[in-house]
C-alpha cells in the first residue's frame, strides 16, 4: 500500500471520530487506512494544539519551502559558476596577466 494524500476534511473527521471514543485500529479497519496513520495525524494534531512539543504543520510547511529554495539557490550558484569557467576557458586573460580567483 502506498502514500496516499488525504484531503484535511477528511482527516480532521477522522480525528474527530477519535475523539468521540472511536479506536485508531477501529477506524483503520473501518476506512481501510493504517492505524499508524491515523496516530500520526492525532500527534500531529496534538502539536498543533500546543499539547505536545514538535514543530507545527505551518513550521514543517515554512522548513520545507526554505530547504527547497536553499536548493534552487545552491542550483542557480553552480550553473554559475560553470558558466563562468567557460568564459575562462573561451577568453584567456589578455597581455599575459595572471586570471583572476
Amino acid at each position: 500500500m502506498g502514500r496516499r494524500d488525504y484531503p484535511p476534511e477528511f482527516r480532521r473527521k477522522v480525528l474527530d471520530l477519535l475523539e468521540a471514543g472511536r479506536t485508531g485500529t477501529e477506524l483503520a479497519r473501518d476506512l481501510d487506512i493504517s492505524a499508524q496513520t491515523i496516530y500520526t495525524w492525532r500527534r500531529q494534531d496534538r502539536i498543533d494544539r500546543g499539547l505536545q512539543p514538535g514543530l507545527t504543520s505551518r513550521e514543517k510547511a515554512e522548513l520545507a519551502a526554505a530547504k527547497q529554495r536553499i536548493t534552487e539557490l545552491e542550483t542557480e550558484l553552480q550553473a554559475t559558476r560553470r558558466a563562468i569557467e567557460l568564459i575562462r576557458e573561451a577568453a584567456p586573460p589578455k597581455d599575459g596577466s595572471k586570471p583572476s580567483r
